[in-house]
């Protein structure tokens, strides 16, 4: 605990190029770069920011501020979705009032980019990233995966199907947060794979045994203490619980190739020309910051060549569906089937 507290005091007080690292690296795709090698950030820029995880994100930009004096960084934060609600009614009446569009999903970055309103971004930027993460006019940062925690003492990975749509007819007690933005972009994915017939369906037949909660953390804490058996997380809340208590009765189970194992991203954008808004994403890409957010937030890293968080499988064990992850922006379909049959 005290590594993980003096780590982010490393972070707000814009330390991190102080990490050890190459002086070195080559700007070819495989090598992730240093924030030593990018040009410093100079004039104003607005960012958008997407609802961040536990502050991590704040810690981040206030490192690029602190390294980059010469920076004027106004960020304007909210609801992702609701703020890209807002970047295309801007768009629509005339405004421009963000550079960029830190999203904390891709549903969201699926709405702006849509509309046309994102810039494409250079070819070095796209290929930094891994395969199955490069797009055109946004850039990943990192992803999380979607997984069923479990409680060791009350279940056995036996007893956990491999296939997400068999939970709806199992006897186990499950948690979930239907309210939650990430479950509700895991429950767009799966009407686009199963049809939203199978979905009504896998909703109906898991709210009979499930205990709801306000959001994921609260789903894993349910689950290690033992109000339910399994749950509907992203990866890194039960991460994030085992490293600060080792000994917590719970753990990971995947599916196999469909919506329960659903990799998603944090995603950035450009929406105005010129260098400054695209050497700001560079910084995001880099080294220090990846390796920042996959020790601190346990999300995964998604530029080449940065180790994993801890206790994560690598990505080569989990087989995710193939799913263009823009089209998780079709989420008012699957708002409305939820209100319908009443689990919102």
């Amino acid at each position: 605990m005290q590594r993980r507290t003096l780590l982010r005091g490393l972070a707000a007080a814009g330390l991190l190029g102080a990490l050890p690292l190459s002086s070195t690296l080559s700007f070819a795709a495989g090598n992730p770069r240093s924030v030593k090698q990018l040009p410093k950030l100079e004039g104003d820029l607005t960012l958008y920011l997407g609802r961040g995880e536990g502050g991590l994100y704040e810690n981040v930009l206030d490192a690029i501020k602190d390294r980059n004096p010469g920076l004027n960084l106004q960020i304007r934060r909210g609801g992702t979705a609701a703020l890209a609600n807002t970047i295309v009614a801007e768009a629509k009446a005339g405004v421009r009032r963000a550079d960029l569009f830190w999203a904390v999903d891709t549903g969201s970055v699926g709405m702006v980019t849509d509309q046309g309103l994102a810039k494409t971004l250079p070819e070095d930027i796209i290929t930094q990233l891994k395969p199955g993460f490069q797009y055109p006019r946004f850039s990943p940062v990192t992803g999380r995966i979607r997984t069923l925690p479990y409680n060791t003492e009350r279940v056995s990975p036996a007893q956990i199907p491999d296939s997400i749509m068999a939970l709806a007819d199992s006897d186990l007690a499950i948690g979930w947060a239907p309210a939650y933005a990430s479950f509700q972009s895991f429950v767009t994915a799966m009407r686009i794979l199963e049809g939203e017939k199978a979905t009504r369906d896998w909703l109906r037949g898991v709210e009979r045994n499930a205990k709801k909660y306000a959001g994921e953390l609260g789903v894993v804490m349910g689950v290690e203490r033992g109000e339910v058996d399994i749950g509907f997380a992203n990866h890194y809340y039960t991460l994030r619980l085992k490293a600060g208590k080792p000994d917590a009765n719970v753990d990971l189970a995947f599916t196999n190739n469909d919506a329960g194992c659903l990799v998603n991203a944090s995603g950035i954008m450009a929406l105005e020309d010129g260098d400054l808004p695209v050497n700001f994403i560079r910084y995001l890409l880099t080294e220090e910051v990846q390796s920042y957010l996959a020790s601190e937030a346990y999300e995964i890293p998604l530029v080449n060549n940065v180790a994993m968080p801890q206790g994560l499988p690598n990505l080569d064990t989990v087989t995710p569906p193939d799913l263009d992850l823009r089209k998780l922006a079709d989420l008012r379909p699957t708002l409305n089937m939820m209100r319908d049959i009443g689990v919102l």
